[in-house]
């Protein structure tokens, strides 16, 4: 039996979007640790020798794994404080797009060349 089928006609029926929400804005603040990181990387030293976890990759293998452990524990810390809950998806959607659009700008040399 699916929850639809005990609805009344015409009643909207409230799920949690919480989880989705989670993995929503955890992968926009992902995105930005990627932007962010490479940008401190290319501006430090000390970040640029730490980071090269694969010295193939260079720095790119460090920049990656750490931001890929921000967006794994964001969204683990995200989804338990939000799996039974109805958030405002607009929102979160609508940031997650804009640290999108951030991190993306941010990889383009003449924008990160400012910082």
């Amino acid at each position: 039996m699916k929850p639809s089928d005990c609805a009344i006609p015409g009643q909207q029926i409230n799920m949690p979007n919480g989880s989705g929400a989670a993995a929503i804005l955890s992968a926009g603040i992902g995105f930005f640790a990627v932007a962010v990181l490479a940008i401190a990387a290319d501006k430090s030293t000390l970040l640029k020798s730490v980071l090269v976890f694969y010295r193939p990759t260079g720095v790119l293998s460090g920049v990656t794994t750490v931001a890929m452990l921000i967006w794994l524990i964001t969204w683990v810390i995200l989804e338990r404080r939000w799996r039974k809950r109805t958030v405002a998806l607009r929102l979160i959607s609508l940031v997650a797009l804009a640290l999108l659009a951030v991190s993306l700008l941010l990889t383009f040399p003449p924008v990160a060349d400012l910082f």
